[in-house]
């Protein structure tokens, strides 16, 4: 799990918080916030695992907003918390991956303006990294397993699929 930050339009400052699962790179939890705080962040923790379905060991940086108090609330839904050493970004890099791609993909190409429009942004890129971005450590799957196209007869065709708002594009066989 972490925090990156997005500029608005406004020249004003947006917290967007993430939890994500190591082995297929999924987005398990995502939200967005003018002002993190250590109870906000609990309370993204009680969302993003339910009903005991926390992973076993999530891994958080040494941020002041993961605090004592988040710590103990990730230990009550059933984990056992990491922290990484200070300074040290490499040491969660499916997370700081997740960041990079999702700044490279996305938020240099928009103005986000408020927190509505960021979290549809979020909503649309998660939906895509999971269903058509290709990703070289899951053998280039998606996130989702979705199955390669395979079709090679004369008569196919291939059609192009907008993503973000033409951003990116998947492309399709059809018959």
């Amino acid at each position: 799990m972490d925090f990156f930050t997005v500029p608005t339009l406004s020249f004003g400052v947006l917290y967007c918080f993430f939890v994500i699962a190591h082995d297929r790179r999924r987005i398990l939890h995502f939200h967005v916030t003018k002002h993190p705080t250590s109870n906000w962040v609990s309370q993204q923790l009680r969302e993003a695992f339910p009903y005991d379905s926390a992973s076993r060991h999530p891994i958080f940086d040494r941020d002041a907003t993961f605090n004592a108090e988040v710590v103990e609330t990730a230990k009550a839904v059933g984990v056992k918390p990491i922290r990484t050493s200070f300074k040290s970004p490499w040491q969660n890099g499916v997370a700081e991956r997740f960041v990079g791609s999702c700044r490279r993909d996305l938020l240099d190409h928009v103005l986000v303006l408020n927190e509505r429009h960021l979290k549809r942004l979020i909503s649309e890129y998660v939906r895509y990294y999971h269903e058509d971005r290709t990703h070289l450590g899951l053998y280039k799957q998606t996130p989702a397993g979705r199955e390669t196209a395979s079709d090679k007869t004369p008569s196919t065709n291939v059609i192009s699929m907008p993503r973000l708002g033409g951003l990116h594009h998947r492309y399709g066989l059809v018959a």
